[in-house]
């Protein structure tokens, strides 16, 4: 097995008092796309620029492909970083703007202008040389930054944020731009975003942080399906999450009805965290369900009906079906077993924090 492009191990930075990273683990293997994502201020952003150089771990060690970077400043480093504003120089040409760290390095006119041409090509902006910054859409601006990184044939790409300040067309033709980059080069991907639909569209690794701590680290399909905590849950996609008592393996008690799960090792009549997504509730007949309810509120979204059905105890079930049922209609509430996803109840706040980076 190949050793990771990137390790960080242990690290620790605070700002004014205040701990942004807490004992920081993370490795990322070669030519991968691994996504940070979190709420505003979880430490992604903070993780980012410590991997680039930008800053410095208060505790804590980054390693790159076996070496220890930790102090060596961002020109020194076999990476290249695009942030969310796309940082052109106003007063080059598009041509100059992408050549920058090239003539930096010393090379050729020949090679830069043969560089430009290819990385032009890559980002689907032939031609553009000697346009000037201003003339460019947000979309073609981000484009070129890209651009600008890529001809530095960079080991490791560092993108924060990058399509936050496109419109969602145009950041959707953008994510299906950055995949096929990233085949085509067979560089490093790392990504933050809080966008989760971005985070699931393009990544094979997803980092979910809070407060400071890697929540959970795994593939889309993981993360969205076998959410390891509450917050995860909740953070990526629409969930119901609701208090269970697990009676037995493979059987849990939701507001007094039973449901069979397929989740083991949790216990005999242990409280427990449930989670449904709205997609794999099933609305039947009132004596086929699990639960009984009615619908409350009903929504069309194009592909699906959003409704709520609300259950006698009160609790509102979220519920994505291609199906109509009426507001007012006695419903019932069915989920196969393996739809249904069994959690730890956090003991205390803190402990829902920590989530799985002790």
């Amino acid at each position: 097995m190949s050793q990771p492009l990137i390790d960080l191990n242990h690290i620790s930075k605070s700002y004014d008092g205040e701990l942004i990273l807490d004992d920081l683990n993370l490795s990322v293997k070669e030519n991968s796309f691994v996504t940070l994502l979190g709420p505003s201020g979880c430490g992604k952003t903070t993780t980012l620029r410590i991997i680039g150089g930008f800053e410095t771990p208060d505790k804590g060690q980054v390693i790159f492909g076996g070496e220890d970077i930790t102090l060596l400043p961002p020109n020194k480093r076999q990476l290249n970083t695009v942030f969310q504003k796309y940082a052109l120089f106003p007063h080059m040409s598009i041509a100059e703007n992408i050549a920058f760290g090239l003539k930096i390095k010393g090379k050729s006119k020949s090679y830069i202008d043969d560089k430009i041409k290819y990385a032009l090509k890559l980002v689907n902006l032939n031609g553009f040389e000697n346009r000037s910054v201003d003339s460019l859409s947000g979309g073609q601006q981000q484009r070129i930054a890209i651009a600008r990184a890529i001809v530095n044939e960079p080991r490791l790409l560092l993108l924060d944020e990058p399509l936050g300040a496109l419109d969602l067309k145009l950041r959707q033709d953008m994510q299906y731009e950055l995949i096929r980059l990233k085949n085509e080069l067979g560089i490093t991907f790392i990504y933050v975003t809080h966008d989760q639909e971005e985070a699931l569209t393009m990544s094979d690794t997803i980092v979910v942080m809070n407060q400071g701590y890697i929540q959970q680290m795994g593939t889309p399909e993981q993360i969205y399906n076998e959410p390891e905590n509450a917050f995860v849950a909740d953070f990526i996609g629409e969930s119901n999450i609701v208090g269970g008592t697990m009676i037995r393996d493979e059987l849990v008690e939701i507001f007094g009805a039973k449901f069979a799960c397929v989740d083991k090792g949790f216990g005999t009549n242990k409280p427990v965290d449930v989670v449904i997504r709205p997609e794999d509730i099933d609305l039947v007949k009132p004596e086929d369900g699990t639960l009984q309810g009615i619908v409350t509120h009903l929504i069309f979204k194009g592909v699906h009906y959003e409704m709520e059905v609300t259950t006698p105890n009160g609790y509102e079930w979220l519920v994505h079906s291609t199906d109509l049922f009426p507001v007012g209609q006695h419903v019932g509430i069915h989920v196969d077993p393996f739809d249904i996803q069994i959690m730890n109840k956090p003991e205390s706040e803190d402990e829902e924090a920590v989530g799985v980076n002790e």
